[in-house]
């Protein structure tokens, strides 16, 4: 598999790209893949120059929380750190709509996942524009102000913050997880039909529901205006989760490997001494 094969093209409609692909071995190549992005973390980590950010898109039950505990299931605990962005706070509503995600980026050696991400603010927001009356932004008067341009703008913000961060050494990665309608009936009648799943389950989710084709829209628009070199997005058939997975692992490993990360070595005057302190600890 070649991730490259995943990476968003604007040739090709979002409705024509597949949510279904299945490789009965992708649990037995994700666990050989884990190993693999645990080892080159914890060198970009000695390394000490670069991070790398993972970005999670997806309609809800498209799987974004199991996948991130089975891809990163083998890092180590101080290599990567998740943030999961819900409603904002009255706090970051007194900030720009980036402030929040600003401060949670990785620091250098490590990686971070936004599960969900600052593309909620052109895609919840457009789907429900009200919201954005409430980050108190001086030039939107009513409704009619957030209107398509005020989204486009919004993007080529996003660009420019992702345009720094690679420039200062993040490696971002976007990725939209891509699941059918139909899958998704499924995973909410799941989580009604079996009684510890329920506390999953909102009513919010069926309203939201309604909504498909609204988001799908409000996607393809911002993966056509969002998806750059620098941060591109792939899009993730999702309808099978063990696939899912393992493409997302695929497409991690491989952008590591190409940065060829090296540990560091001792100073000049350490390793020179080197088998004077193995005597010193041996003869304790």
């Amino acid at each position: 598999m070649n991730a490259n094969t995943y990476k968003f093209s604007p040739e090709i409609a979002l409705s024509k790209l597949a949510t279904m692909e299945v490789d009965k071995n992708a649990k037995k190549k994700l666990k050989e893949l884990r190993k693999e992005i645990s080892e080159l973390q914890n060198t970009m980590y000695g390394e000490g120059k670069y991070s790398m950010l993972i970005c999670l898109q997806g309609m809800d039950t498209s799987g974004k929380d199991s996948l991130i505990r089975e891809v990163f299931k083998d890092v180590n605990a101080r290599g990567v750190v998740v943030h999961s962005f819900k409603v904002p706070t009255a706090l970051e509503l007194k900030h720009d709509f980036l402030w929040r995600h600003y401060i949670a980026l990785p620091a250098k050696g490590k990686i971070a996942v936004f599960n969900r991400t600052h593309y909620e603010n052109v895609l919840v927001t457009r789907v429900h524009p009200e919201y954005v009356l409430g980050e108190n932004i001086p030039t939107i008067k009513s409704l009619n102000d957030v209107n398509d341009d005020f989204y486009h703008a919004r993007m080529e913000r996003i660009n420019q913050f992702e345009k720094h961060l690679s420039d200062s050494g993040t490696i971002v990665l976007k990725f939209f997880l891509n699941i059918s309608k139909e899958a998704q009936k499924i995973r909410l009648l799941r989580r009604l039909n079996i009684p510890e799943k329920n506390w999953k389950f909102s009513s919010d989710d069926l309203k939201e529901r309604k909504l498909w084709d609204k988001y799908q829209e409000c996607y393809e628009d911002l993966l056509i205006r969002t998806s750059t070199s620098y941060a591109p997005w792939y899009v993730v058939p999702a309808d099978d989760k063990p696939m899912a997975r393992y493409i997302v692992a695929k497409t991690i490993s491989e952008a590591l490997k190409k940065y060829n990360f090296k540990l560091p070595s001792l100073n000049k005057k350490d390793l020179e001494n080197i088998n004077e302190f193995k005597t010193q600890l041996n003869n304790e």
